[in-house]
């Protein structure tokens, strides 16, 4: 999983449940229209939530963009506020029983009770992770892009081996970070930091030549000059990293949000918002590690 380290005020479309379309505008109705339905068995009343009658969703603050924008959740706008109230009409739920909470990234897979349903926040499905929480079927498929800045060598010497040779930082715990480690292979250890905010200022002051970071992350964050002078080098083939709702070891809710995901992939509601949201942030070349 990435922190992204920014707010934006994007022109995007609003996407939300047909249900919700008088609070969230009328084309709420036509992006998530055949997502309408509830799920056999399923349904609020027959579900085991945190809070009977109300869905709680978790993320982590701020909530920064392209996932959720202006920070705030619960608006609709941003990839995973979007999904996660697809998910909540698939299963029934009214905007209304919708209710956001905070929680932490780095505590989100510990071990142990949660205070939600599920949590939403670019959370990749590991192994690791998978023996303290359970996860939903995967959301989104993440592929991992390098970003440096306008006149690091990398710029135009990236091949496979030469990548071994920089110096390289990431945020601790991240998947990322496992990335530069066992993909990349640097020859000299990469460094830790406590947020991306740390390695994006490490980069900018040539303290590292460049980072790793999932694609609309790190398209964003050239692109709007979040890492000044920054450049998105390519994004790395697919490693199988997925993004999944996260809940507590053992909750019974997974089984009816996976038919849901399944739902809203089968008729197009995931793609369709994946594009909407994520769209201009993923057309990057690729490059072999």
């Amino acid at each position: 999983m990435k922190r992204q380290l920014f707010t934006t005020s994007l022109g995007v479309v609003v996407l939300a449940a047909a249900g919700f379309a008088g609070v969230l505008g009328t084309q709420t109705a036509a992006v998530l229209a055949k997502s309408s339905s509830t799920i056999s068995g399923c349904v609020p009343s027959q579900l085991h939530l945190y809070k009977s009658g109300q869905l709680t969703v978790a993320t982590d603050a701020p909530a920064y963009t392209p996932w959720f924008e202006h920070n705030q959740p619960r608006n609709g706008k941003g990839f995973e506020s979007a999904v996660a109230y697809a998910v909540a009409e698939a299963l029934g739920f009214r905007r209304s029983q919708v209710h956001w909470t905070i929680e932490p990234f780095d505590s989100s897979y510990a071990p142990g009770h949660k205070t939600f349903d599920f949590d939403i926040n670019e959370i990749t499905i590991t192994a690791a992770r998978a023996g303290a929480v359970s996860f939903s079927e995967g959301y989104y498929n993440d592929h991992e892009a390098l970003i440096t800045v306008k006149g690091s060598a990398i710029v135009t010497a990236h091949s496979p081996s030469q990548l071994k040779t920089y110096t390289y930082g990431d945020q601790v715990g991240t998947t990322s970070l496992a990335y530069i480690e066992q993909k990349i292979q640097a020859t000299q250890t990469p460094s830790v930091y406590n947020t991306l905010n740390d390695v994006s200022s490490a980069l900018s002051d040539h303290t590292i030549q460049g980072f790793v970071t999932d694609a609309p992350t790190a398209q964003y964050m050239a692109a709007s000059g979040e890492v000044k002078h920054g450049v998105v080098i390519g994004q790395f083939p697919s490693n199988d990293e997925k993004y999944g709702l996260l809940f507590a070891k053992g909750n019974p809710l997974v089984s009816c949000v996976d038919k849901a995901i399944t739902k809203l992939k089968s008729n197009g509601t995931l793609k369709r918002l994946q594009n909407k949201w994520l769209g201009i942030y993923t057309q990057i070349p690729s490059i072999q590690p």
